[in-house]
């Protein structure tokens, strides 16, 4: 049995098993724990492609496995939060949030077979999206106060299915040499973010405000691709 070949894909299924988790907690409403377990995939997820590049034992079975992973984790976990959260308001309408879950699959396929995103992504990462949504709906229901706005949000997530596989480049951190504007402007302004959404947090003792920053963080991210986009092309 060799250890070195094993490491990389037990850190691939820990990923797996917290995206399994999430999904269970978010059917119970613990939405902020739900939150934690797929930050904790994403742990889990970063360091398994690294343990696999270090200890020199990249394996087409570890990539296939990797996708798997990252679709229960980044794809159903925060598709079954949103339903979760939207249901209460919208009936069993709120089973239009599971969309994400087949767009993040099909975005995650084509990232196996697209030779283009080796160092930057065409489309939305799936793990930026669960980020996205997963702090989200740890927000109380006072957000939702009339139901135009959960309706809002099903359209929204099916802005997020479009981001998932639209032909719009962003960037990554693997090409900070060629990247370096884009990174540290992404960056700067994550510190105004987070540090805004910590300081609402102390002041109405509401840790929710304080996870809200992963929501405001990809959507600067976003917004910053978007703009660099059109930049491009003026």
């Amino acid at each position: 049995m060799n250890l070195k070949r094993i490491i990389p894909n037990a850190l691939t299924c820990s990923n797996l098993l917290c995206g399994g988790i999430s999904v269970f907690l978010a059917t119970q409403g613990a939405f902020i724990w739900a939150f934690v377990f797929i930050l904790a995939g994403a742990v889990f997820d970063f360091f398994d492609g690294l343990s696999a590049r270090w200890l020199k034992v990249p394996s087409p079975i570890g990539i296939q496995l990797d996708s798997l992973a990252d679709d229960i984790t980044f794809g159903l976990a925060p598709s079954m939060m949103l339903f979760c959260w939207l249901k209460p308001i919208l009936g069993w309408w709120a089973v239009l949030a599971l969309l994400m879950a087949a767009f993040s699959a099909i975005r995650l396929a084509k990232f196996n077979v697209d030779e283009r995103q080796h160092d930057s992504f065409i489309g939305l990462a799936t793990p930026a999206n669960a980020l996205f949504w997963g702090a989200l709906c740890c927000m109380p229901y006072a957000m939702l106060a009339y139901d135009w706005m959960a309706w809002g949000l099903i359209g929204l997530s099916f802005v997020s299915c479009w981001l998932l596989n639209a032909e719009i480049p962003f960037f990554g951190f693997k090409n900070f040499k060629n990247q370096k504007v884009e990174v540290i402007s992404f960056l700067v302004g994550c510190i105004v973010l987070i540090g805004f959404c910590v300081a609402k947090a102390v002041i109405t003792k509401h840790v929710e405000f304080a996870l809200f920053s992963g929501t405001a963080v990809i959507l600067w991210y976003v917004a910053l691709n978007i703009l660099l986009l059109f930049g491009k092309k003026g």
